[in-house]
């Protein structure tokens, strides 16, 4: 039988930990990779935020949603450095 908890701890945070770290990876490799690198270095960025985003949820201890947690982890930061990119790749074409 399973006891509830009494004082279940908010999970939002490490998604949005997540989604941050996601959006400063995507940052620095926009600005610190060559333009034939960038989609390679953004690849390795996801999976370390896939890594991290198993870390954080495994470090807050909840075994209820753990699934759904971790992929709404992965799928931001998918969201998040798609958007930055999209940037990077609008500011590549623009003559300027």
């Amino acid at each position: 039988m399973a006891v509830p908890e009494l004082a279940p701890r908010r999970t939002m945070g490490g998604i949005v930990a997540v989604w941050v770290v996601a959006a400063v990876i995507g940052i620095a490799v926009g600005l610190f990779a060559g333009d034939e690198w960038r989609a390679q270095w953004l690849a390795v960025g996801l999976g370390g935020c896939l890594v991290l985003a198993f870390a954080v949820q495994l470090w807050s201890g909840r075994s209820q949603g753990f699934t759904e947690r971790v992929a709404a982890s992965a799928l931001g930061a998918l969201v998040v450095m798609g958007v930055i990119s999209l940037g990077f790749g609008l500011a590549a074409i623009v003559p300027g």
